[in-house]
């Protein structure tokens, strides 16, 4: 039912924004996400939405824009990337504490400095512990796919929490694909009408947000966000599911490619996927059982399916698009080893640290990746346990 487009990362968010129609966008223009909110606030000036649109001095000011209007009954969706995402940070902790279902279009961006405007992961992944659901897109149509399906779960009533999908920056945010756009009707129907469970402006029942917390509650409450994000591993697939009848486009927490057979695998999340899948074709078709496991759902981390699907391989391989300075490994690396070992498997794992500032990744880098496997299973000895992809040392 979809109609075929050509379009960039950016824009295709920004249409699917025109078409759930929020109540507030409040924004503070960064490249590389400038282009979503420069193209929805043509809508809102061209009357073809009903959103107040909210042009604030600050990344800060648009997040507490977001929580006011959350708080208020309405949807409120926002967008960023890197040092945009930082200036947020007080603010993204008050969103999810406070329960309120606010969707973040997020572009990666590295952390300065040095200044660095192109794409690596530094920015969402610092933001990992910040109580945000986070999807991670492989294209340009998952980022409009998943822009739209962001609101269902962060308003289902088993989650209401905030849900982030994140877009490389400039290599999906800028660069033109095909997608498929749904009509408008029926994306309004998808995501129905928001009924918020209290609002600051029902007054025939008067609530309170933001109180003081001490002691006596605030550890329970922080419990509760807990089971709900646990909560949201049934509600993300479960929404995926309903968005694929409509679409044809299924959705879970994780996609597995050539996996189920494979001897070695790699895990990737956002744009590098599409590159490995090519790899993995080319070395099956030399007689390598090479396989993959994509990570559409980062928090919550499936570690349940994570560990089923790479408990049998012989070595295995976790790509971080960024660094965790001083630590044993990085973040994609630390979910799948406690994943793992906390389910009863030890196999062989390494962590490539890749694409920091925006290199780019290559084919002929992915094969380097399952040719150090290759030898890793071969002569049953991990070696260097941190590598980096294609970094002059």
């Amino acid at each position: 039912m979809g109609k075929p487009v050509a379009l960039n990362g950016d824009r295709a968010v920004a249409e699917a924004m025109r078409q759930m129609n929020p109540d507030v966008v409040a924004a503070y223009p960064i490249t590389p996400q400038t282009e979503i909110v420069m193209r929805f606030s043509e809508f809102v000036a061209n009357g073809e939405v009903d959103t107040e649109f909210i042009p604030v001095e600050s990344e800060h000011a648009a997040m507490s824009a977001c929580v006011g209007a959350c708080a208020a009954g309405g949807r409120a969706q926002t967008a960023t990337s890197g040092a945009g995402l930082a200036f947020m940070w007080e603010v993204l902790w008050v969103a999810s504490g406070t329960r309120l279902p606010i969707v973040m279009h997020m572009v990666n961006r590295s952390f300065s400095a040095p200044l660095n405007i192109l794409c690596d992961h530094s920015d969402s992944m610092g933001a990992r512990d910040a109580g945000w659901v986070q999807l991670y897109d492989e294209t340009v149509q998952e980022a409009y796919d998943n822009a739209i399906q962001s609101v269902r779960i962060a308003e289902h009533p088993d989650v209401m929490l905030p849900t982030l999908h994140a877009l490389d920056g400039f290599i999906l945010g800028h660069n033109l694909e095909r997608l498929e756009l749904l009509p408008d009707e029926a994306v309004k129907q998808f995501i129905g009408t928001y009924k918020p469970m209290y609002s600051l402006l029902d007054l025939d029942r008067p609530v309170t947000y933001g109180p003081m917390d001490y002691h006596d509650y605030f550890f329970e409450h922080k419990r509760q966000q807990v089971a709900a994000m646990e909560r949201a591993l049934e509600v993300v697939p479960l929404i995926g599911e309903e968005y694929g009848r409509l679409t044809g486009r299924y959705y879970g927490l994780m996609e597995g490619y050539r996996l189920e057979d494979a001897e070695l695998a790699t895990v990737v999340l956002g744009s590098t996927v599409g590159t490995t899948r090519v790899v993995v074709d080319e070395l099956r078709d030399q007689g390598v059982k090479a396989g993959l496991l994509k990570i559409r759902c980062f928090r919550p981390f499936p570690a349940a399916m994570v560990a089923e699907a790479l408990g049998d391989k012989k070595a295995i391989a976790v790509l971080d698009r960024s660094l965790s300075f001083g630590g044993q490994g990085n973040p994609l690396f630390f979910e799948v080893c406690t994943a793992l070992f906390s389910h009863g498997f030890s196999p062989k794992v390494v962590n490539y640290v890749y694409g920091l500032g925006g290199r780019d990744t290559v084919p002929a880098q992915i094969r380097q990746v399952y040719h150090e496997l290759i030898k890793i299973d071969r002569e049953g000895v991990t070696g260097p346990t941190l590598r980096y992809l294609g970094v002059r040392e």
